[in-house]
């Protein structure tokens, strides 16, 4: 089965992440489902409240992890693209 060249190769992880909004407020706990070098998708507990705009890292730490917007939403997943 070949694999679509719409999509880059995703890893799956299943690893606790943070969810930062815009100027590092509220950092809300997630799940790094799985990630490939352009986006990821997580599950969060309330993902309506996201708004379009938000930053994804491993750690509370606002200054580090990637900006990302909001591509997708099922359910409490959540596909998101980073962004520059």
């Amino acid at each position: 089965m070949a694999l679509s060249k719409k999509r880059d190769a995703r890893k799956s992880l299943s690893q606790p992440g943070w969810i930062t909004l815009e100027g590092g407020f509220a950092a809300r706990q997630c799940v790094v489902q799985d990630m490939s070098a352009t986006g990821a998708k997580v599950t969060i507990d309330d993902p309506n409240t996201l708004p379009a705009k938000l930053r994804l890292a491993f750690s509370r730490d606002a200054r580090t992890g990637r900006r990302c917007e909001v591509v997708w939403r099922r359910g409490k997943s959540v596909g998101i693209r980073f962004i520059r």
